[in-house]
């Protein structure tokens, strides 16, 4: 009897190493800050998604990432005690979501503006930037707006909403969209004439013609859109901190010197 009943718990062992194992790989690694109710993903970082280059809001500068987004996002690291860490991925990773529910990253910061369908997937912070499409082309292009594009090429950024803008005129006016997986190779397809024109948001492009005088920008569209960061469905005691945070920047001036740094004015409205 006691024979047969060592070797059934023999047996019971590899089963309970194995629940041991299963229940282990639950173990969220991160932790909460301080009691506040803020759980991140990383223990002592504030890891934000981005996908890069989104100059001036996010992009590389020797081995650092920097920008508009960047810093701001710092200020809620450092009122959180940790440091931000950027965690580059494909923007469509951000808008559907996965990154934030395979706990890749505590929030985004993309240059992203709030839309319905995105707000269905993710939760946004309140508004922190205004923003316009715009219409990118060579500096002795004779296109002016979107009536000069019949029958040419218009380069669009992936899962941005000057793509939606940008289709959503096609028929319209007669041109043919081409879609480009980052800002950077969009921006380059103007330069190397293998695009007529490009649209994505008025910021990076008249930051883009500053660095390239030999690209302009035609014209702007007006479409009031509003950037917001991104964070996890229901994560309420984040967004309430980056709610928090942000306020105080544009109540204090901190937010009117970086946007100062970054855009070489004052907006025009916080």
């Amino acid at each position: 009897m006691a024979r047969r009943t060592r070797h059934a718990v023999l047996a019971l062992l590899p089963v309970l190493a194995l629940a041991a194992t299963a229940c282990a790989s639950k173990v969220d690694t991160g932790s909460q800050v301080n009691g506040s109710g803020i759980n991140l993903v990383q223990s002592g970082k504030l890891v934000t998604c981005t996908h890069l280059s989104y100059k001036p809001f996010q992009y590389s500068e020797g081995d650092q990432t920097v920008g508009f987004d960047v810093d701001l996002v710092n200020l809620v690291a450092k009122e959180l005690g940790v440091n931000q860490e950027i965690f580059d991925t494909p923007f469509e990773t951000i808008t559907s979501g996965e990154v934030f529910n395979s706990n890749k990253c505590d929030l985004a910061a993309a240059g992203m503006t709030i839309k319905p369908e995105r707000a269905a997937v993710i939760d946004f912070s309140e508004p922190y930037f205004d923003a316009e499409q715009a219409l990118l082309v060579k500096k002795d292009s004779p296109v002016k707006g979107l009536a000069d594009l019949r029958g040419q090429k218009v380069g669009v950024q992936l899962e941005t909403t000057g793509e939606i803008y940008a289709n959503e005129k096609a028929g319209e006016f007669g041109y043919t969209v081409v879609q480009f997986e980052d800002l950077p190779l969009m921006e380059t397809a103007v330069r190397t004439g293998a695009v007529a024109a490009a649209i994505n948001d008025n910021g990076v492009l008249y930051d883009y013609v500053k660095e390239y005088p030999d690209t302009a920008v035609a014209t702007e569209f007006d479409t009031n859109e509003q950037y917001g960061i991104g964070l996890k469905k229901g994560n309420t005691a984040l967004k309430a901190k980056v709610d928090e945070v942000f306020k105080k920047a544009k109540d204090s001036g901190e937010y009117d010197k970086l946007y100062e740094k970054w855009f070489g004015k004052k907006p025009a409205k916080k």
